[in-house]
């Protein structure tokens, strides 16, 4: 018996049990009886209060106020309190953590270029970001009828969701006897030849960065392809250009 007690081990697991006992004897006449017995307090409620005087009040009363998510598309303005854990009027310990969820605002987008497009797909542009098309004015025009040529707003003008952007759409001017052909994916190279035995013309050239595809290769085109032009008319194209930074004299010739 003396052999079994000099044994490491079980002197280690006598420790351990004594250990333990010392804990849970702590546990139950120290620990549990103070927080059994410490005060309690109502929660206010900070709901609609900016998140600056929400901490201000619930550190005043003890608590400890701890912001854990940003959301947006709140009804509140940006930095207030919209949601708390626990609620508003609970009774709870004093010094309990009171979680805060703190409105974004409203999120903001950008506008989409909707020049050249026609009002469904504009429509269908606007709406996956989360902003609607408002009213279509129809004007008399040299444009493709019922293609867009005007936008209220800018390409990248910022936006809240929700918000609508107006449009102008063509109405035409009788309609044109050359059907525009379709450029997207060719060289600007062949872009153009196309076009002058279309007897068309190449109009604005807008040139973007792409990291994927060749310098001078067609992105976009306004009009789209299957419009009606004139003989004489022109076709805007939007080309890829190299993806290397520019150089002054660069930036110079775009400008």
């Amino acid at each position: 018996m003396k052999r079994i007690f000099q044994s490491v081990i079980v002197r280690r697991l006598l420790y351990l049990l004594g250990a333990f006992i010392l804990f849970v004897l702590f546990l139950n006449n120290i620990i549990l009886p103070w927080y059994v017995s410490s005060p309690q307090t109502t929660v206010p409620d900070v709901v609609g209060m900016p998140d600056t005087a929400a901490i201000n009040i619930l550190t005043g009363m003890g608590f400890e106020p701890m912001i854990i998510d940003t959301s947006y598309g709140i009804k509140y303005p940006k930095g207030y309190i919209f949601l708390q854990k626990p609620k508003p009027g609970e009774i709870v310990k004093e010094g309990r953590n009171i979680y805060l969820f703190v409105s974004g605002g409203e999120q903001i987008v950008l506008v989409p270029q909707l020049i050249g497009k026609s009002v469904l797909d504009a429509k269908f542009a606007l709406e996956r970001i989360g902003l609607k098309l408002g009213r279509v004015e129809q004007v008399p025009s040299n444009k493709p009828e019922d293609m867009i040529f005007d936008q209220q707003y800018a390409e990248g003008t910022p936006l809240k969701k929700g918000e609508t952007v107006d449009v102008t759409v063509s109405a035409g001017r009788g309609g044109g006897t050359i059907t525009v052909p379709d450029l997207i994916g060719l060289s600007l190279t062949q872009a153009e030849s196309i076009l002058m035995d279309s007897s068309l013309t190449v109009g604005k050239i807008n040139y973007q960065r792409s990291a994927t595809l060749l310098p001078n290769t067609v992105l976009d085109q306004y009009p789209s392809s299957g419009n009606k032009l004139n003989p004489g008319e022109s076709v805007d194209l939007f080309v890829t250009k190299s993806n290397e930074p520019q150089t002054i004299e660069e930036d110079t010739e775009e400008q």
